[in-house]
């Protein structure tokens, strides 16, 4: 019988322990979850209205469930501030007499594309780092910020990237042909590609990206490119006498190709893009048009 007692009191303080060790497990469990549901809750946020501005309905899901700021926008931000120094620099430390519109300076960069220096071919892409005023910047800033950032944390750095170097490369080869004679200034074609792949994206995908705010978007679009238009315009066929005209073709060559290859890249948020003919068709496209751009610099164009 005490035998028997003593094996009820170990198999009761076993089970106790066994209980014990469950409840600290589950209670530990809980914790966990609970610090693991309000840390994702807090960028949860931030995230969601992303989602709403970038994706169509169906891939927003998708985008939710593995959501992260890693890496963060590096390349936009590096771009801007790349730009932001470079025209610092022009403003500050060489030798202007205003900053609206920077003249001397920039026209004897290093970076600007000019017609007679053709032959020095970085110029077809650093001449996205100088701005001809701070209107020009501000809104290349502003608008590749606002727009670019977003688009970061959603698709990377690598196409975003992809798409704002090919609006850059389109832009001077497009000005170099269409206004062969001219300078040119500012990162509109990058501006303009990434502007160019997200209309295209709202324009398509635009019942599924909350109709309401499918048209305030497309009115943004419309009234910012209006803007920077005209300004691109006046710049080049009403800039006074002793001012800097400069080439606005790489706004409309940008636009391009964000509506071609900036489209079909966004448009592949769930997809692998190498694997979309669509990718293939735009990228054959864009290097038959450079390809054409380098054989009428080389043979054709006026400046030579």
């Amino acid at each position: 019988m005490a035998a028997a007692h003593d094996v009820e009191i170990e198999e009761d303080v076993n089970l106790n322990m066994d209980r014990e060790l469950k409840d600290e497990l589950e209670e530990e469990k809980r914790m966990r979850e609970d610090r693991a549901g309000k840390e994702p809750f807090k960028h949860n946020k931030v995230h969601r209205i992303v989602s709403k501005w970038m994706l169509p309905e169906p891939v927003r899901g998708t985008y939710l469930e593995r959501a992260n700021c890693l890496p963060p926008p590096v390349f936009i931000i590096s771009i801007s501030l790349a730009e932001l120094v470079v025209f610092i620099y022009y403003a500050v430390w060489k030798p202007q007499k205003q900053w609206i519109t920077l003249d001397t300076g920039i026209l004897e960069s290093p970076f600007i594309y000019t017609p007679e220096k053709r032959e020095e071919a970085w110029r077809f892409i650093s001449y996205m780092l100088v701005h001809a005023g701070v209107q020009h910047i501000l809104g290349n800033l502003v608008m590749q910020l606002v727009l670019g950032i977003p688009l970061e944390m959603v698709h990377k750095g690598l196409r975003v990237g992809l798409v704002y170097l090919a609006g850059v490369i389109a832009g001077s080869l497009a000005s170099s042909i269409f206004d062969p004679l001219k300078s040119l200034v500012g990162a509109s074609g990058g501006v303009y590609a990434l502007m160019g792949g997200y209309f295209m994206n709202v324009l398509v995908n635009f019942r599924e990206m909350i109709p309401a705010f499918g048209i305030v978007r497309l009115l943004i679009i419309i009234l910012i490119i209006a803007l920077d238009m005209g300004f691109a315009l006046y710049r080049r066929f009403f800039v006074p006498a002793n001012g800097s005209p400069v080439s606005f073709a790489a706004h409309i060559a940008g636009g391009f190709a964000g509506m071609s290859i900036g489209y079909t890249v966004f448009s592949c948020f769930d997809k692998a893009l190498l694997k979309d003919p669509r990718f293939w068709v735009a990228i054959a496209a864009y290097l038959a048009c450079v390809l054409f751009a380098v054989f009428f610099n080389i043979f054709l164009s006026p400046a030579n």
